[in-house]
């Protein structure tokens, strides 16, 4: 996640005075959070059934699409596709960790190793990159406070994915499209301890002034860089494609993420 990520254009990125009415009460109903996760607060105002998308003549209507990641995320949905996805990547690990030279995990951090749960429903699946935080569950949450505040909880899977890991004495770095801040990197260090990730290699931060290769490049780069070390990267774990595409690793597993995009 970071400052190229794309979110829908929503109401609470518009001026005060103009998140009235239906709007406001989309962004209210949108604070939730759900189990094993991370998301763990009330889902009562998620749908009990996923909305009717419209005609296929007709473009997708926004709302609908919001309420429908609403309730696959206040359902068992999201944490069954996670944790699946995860066991595949415990199982992958545990037959070539003592297969290889140096063995590694590289992990993402943003709804991969952490959630952003609150952020994302604060902001009513929109992306404000400025401003302050103050006002979760109500929002907005301006993400640079966000990261800063250290508040995202692990994503469980993932957290026991680093602990069998760090059993089988295979190295883990993070590798995150996060900036290298000296702010933003020391509160996510600090967050990725208090979550439970209390041993790693390296937490890969992209400089602030690097703006110009996707995040597909960056990333395929820094697993190159980690190869060039002696290490083979037997699992690599993200939540969007540009995590994986571009090679450097043996298996790429995929998070489900439906919430935003990252070319």
């Amino acid at each position: 996640m970071f400052s190229l990520r794309m979110r829908l254009f929503t109401p609470t990125m518009l001026p005060a005075r103009r998140r009235t009415g239906r709007a406001a009460l989309l962004g209210a109903a949108l604070w939730v959070l759900c189990s094993s996760t991370g998301h763990a607060l009330q889902c009562d105002r998620a749908p009990a059934q996923p909305p009717p998308l419209p005609a296929a003549a007709q473009a997708d209507n926004l709302g609908v699409l919001k309420l429908r990641l609403l309730r696959y995320a206040c359902s068992d949905a999201y944490d069954r596709d996670v944790l699946r996805t995860l066991k595949r990547a415990t199982s992958y690990l545990l037959r070539r960790a003592d297969k290889v030279r140096r063995p590694a995990v590289v992990l993402d951090i943003d709804e991969t190793a952490l959630s952003n749960w609150p952020e994302i429903v604060a902001n009513d699946f929109g992306y404000i990159p400025e401003g302050p935080c103050d006002a979760v569950p109500l929002g907005p949450c301006g993400w640079r406070a966000w990261v800063r505040s250290a508040k995202a909880g692990p994503l469980k899977p993932t957290l026991d994915l680093f602990k069998t890991a760090r059993t089988k004495g295979v190295a883990v770095f993070f590798l995150t499209g996060r900036r290298d801040r000296a702010d933003e990197r020391a509160a996510t260090e600090r967050n990725l301890r208090d979550a439970g990730y209390d041993s790693w290699v390296a937490v890969l931060m992209r400089p602030p002034e690097d703006n110009g290769a996707s995040a597909a490049t960056y990333k395929a780069k820094e697993r190159q860089k980690i190869e060039a070390q002696g290490y083979t990267i037997v699992v690599n774990v993200g939540d969007q494609r540009s995590d994986l595409d571009g090679g450097h690793a043996e298996r790429g597993f995929l998070v489900p993420n439906p919430f935003y995009y990252i070319p």
